[in-house]
């Protein structure tokens, strides 16, 4: 097929996908785009991108599949451990010295990254004393998320992040098997707030005292960035956090000066205070 016409039919789907669903996917990266666009096509049976875009707007059951392939709803477990070992060492002494706290997991997925928060809050013995919000805009991820239950398989590789990022006693404590998988913990499920909340299109819901947003922004285009990282600073408390993926970085962002390293290497961040 000709680029030019895909490219057409690319911005076609996004905006049909928009005015049908309320979903704004028309600045996220164009690359990253077309290459779950055509992903979907192929498992989807789709000739065009066109056709595509026939089927979504009269079915949407068809919308909600190919939202599998747009959100790329995949995680792990306190994946990359060297960020939980931090947020131990230079948040958590801060979010001690607060009464109660409201905790931000942006961008979800599946509830892998709420559930290791979750786990690190109680260990730290701040769980009971949070409200922990998990987000996204994907609706099948966030029942999945909610019903806490995981490939028993991946309980291995879980295990393993879990040590690295400074657990504090078995990680299987924290589940049992049961369903053909691992069933989170209750106390773990009922401490999690999952809510639909876009970073494209909604606003700030609440104010917070840590956003950990990871692997998401590097989906976006730079405006689409700066308007996340702008809720983020919008809802973080007076000296807040922020929690950005391996990729990700404030360096290059509308927002840099409003934040300042906590630990570079792992992408946390404090808000600076607003200038008099």
């Amino acid at each position: 097929m000709n680029p030019a016409v895909a490219d057409i039919e690319l911005r076609l789907l996004v905006e049909a996908v928009y005015l049908r669903y309320g979903h704004d996917f028309r600045d996220y990266a164009q690359a990253s785009l077309k290459r779950r666009v055509g992903q979907a096509q192929v498992r989807m049976k789709a000739p065009t991108i066109s056709a595509l875009q026939e089927r979504i707007l009269h079915d949407p059951q068809q919308f909600a599949q190919l939202l599998q392939y747009l959100t790329v709803p995949v995680s792990e477990m306190f994946r990359d451990p060297a960020y939980f070992l931090a947020i131990r060492r230079h948040v958590v002494p801060v979010l001690n010295t607060y009464p109660s706290l409201k905790v931000w997991v942006a961008g979800c997925s599946t509830g892998e990254e709420a559930y290791s928060m979750a786990i690190l809050l109680h260990e730290e013995a701040l769980l009971e004393r949070t409200i922990l919000y998990a987000t996204d805009i994907n609706h099948a991820s966030l029942e999945k998320a909610r019903k806490g239950i995981f490939d028993l398989e991946a309980m291995q590789g879980f295990t393993r992040n879990y040590q690295q990022a400074g657990g504090q006693a078995a990680f299987s404590d924290y589940y049992t098997a049961a369903y053909g998988g691992a069933l989170m913990d209750k106390a773990l499920r009922d401490a999690i707030t999952f809510a639909d909340h876009s970073l494209a299109t909604d606003a700030v819901f609440a104010e917070t005292h840590f956003v950990s947003c990871r692997n998401v922004l590097i989906y976006f285009n730079r405006e689409l960035q700066d308007r996340a990282l702008g809720l983020f600073h919008e809802s973080l408390a007076h000296r807040g956090f922020l929690g950005l993926g391996s990729k990700e970085t404030l360096d290059f962002s509308a927002y840099a000066s409003q934040f300042e390293p906590v630990s570079r290497p792992e992408r946390l961040y404090r808000r600076l205070p607003e200038a008099r």
